[in-house]
């Protein structure tokens, strides 16, 4: 992640006095994404993530803050937010937002056991029964209306036209009935720490959550967590819907419509890299990262629907 915003011990300070903070014992800068700066602060009493929003609006790192608490009080289990000393979710740095929370002392695990699968399945089910809110977004913000985006930059691209071709598939299993709920919509292996604490999987960084169909999320969980490489596994696959289904069981519009769902989180995945790197934040050794998620998307859509649709519906040689 490029450190956007550079702070010192008085700048730290500044801003963690507005929590009522005010010795701390040592800070640095954590990895993260392309649109904040994070830095871990240990203080006297407790680890904190100080978040520096580069790219949020004052109005949408608060909704976010509020996000987080709308989860805290239906016991959703994910970052906790710390409140300033009067009460505000956010606070405001030379102008940009800041959000402070409490640091889960954790792992990031790429190849998840079958038990942590089904314990995020089951979580996973959990979010999608809290009801959404009016505040968070009405559509995914890197979905197929947003495809022909590409057009500024690249229209006469192979990738364009791959994107468009894909996009025909996927829209054959989108249904008026299709439910939709709140969902995070980013669900990859680093979005998920394994609290040392519990022992659990927990789901992070809210960024995108929004109002949209609930098998997205099982989709692009399946391509965050589900794979080795650019192959889906299905034995994976098969535990992570075990566990959803303990909570919240599938209807069958949906389990016919997953496979292509889960090409259309790759496939959104895939646009939303090539966009950025190749286009609104060029960076050249990213530029093909997008192909991973391409390749992803068409090993799907030639996998055998019946070979899906048995790790889905539990079939014992996937478990």
């Amino acid at each position: 992640m490029a450190q956007y915003t550079i702070l010192d011990d008085a700048g730290i300070q500044d801003i963690l006095i507005l929590y009522g903070i005010e010795k701390i014992q040592s800070y640095e800068v954590l990895s993260g994404g392309l649109a904040n700066t994070n830095y871990l602060v240990q203080t006297e009493q407790h680890p904190l993530v100080l978040t520096i929003c580069e790219q949020k609006t004052h109005e949408e790192a608060k909704r976010l803050g509020v996000l987080l608490e709308y989860l805290k009080q239906n016991k959703f289990s994910t970052s906790k937010l710390v409140k300033a000393s009067n009460g505000a979710l956010t606070v405001a740095w030379q102008d940009k937002p800041v959000l402070l929370k409490e640091f889960i002392v954790g792992d990031i695990v790429q190849d998840l056991s079958k038990s942590r699968l089904i314990y995020l399945g089951r979580e996973l089910a959990k979010l999608h029964r809290i009801e959404a809110p009016d505040y968070v977004a009405q559509d995914l913000s890197f979905g197929m209306g947003y495809f022909d985006e590409v057009q500024a930059y690249a229209s006469e691209s192979s990738f364009y036209k791959w994107l468009k071709h894909t996009q025909e598939y996927i829209e054959n299993y989108i249904t008026v009935d299709l439910p939709k709920s709140l969902i995070h919509s980013d669900i990859f292996y680093d979005n998920i720490i394994i609290s040392k604490e519990s022992k659990h999987p927990i789901i992070m960084d809210f960024e995108e959550a929004c109002y949209y169909y609930r098998i997205f999320d099982i989709g692009m969980m399946l391509i965050g967590v589900c794979r080795d490489d650019k192959i889906i596994n299905l034995t994976k696959v098969s535990h992570l819907i075990a566990g959803y289904e303990k909570e919240m069981k599938l209807l069958d519009i949906e389990k016919k419509a997953l496979k292509a769902f889960t090409v259309y989180a790759a496939t959104a995945t895939g646009f939303w890299r090539h966009y950025n790197f190749n286009y609104v934040n060029i960076i050249p050794d990213k530029k093909g990262h997008y192909l991973e998620m391409k390749l992803l998307a068409d090993s799907l859509i030639n996998m055998d629907d019946g070979d899906f649709d048995k790790a889905i519906n539990g079939q014992s040689n996937y478990l």
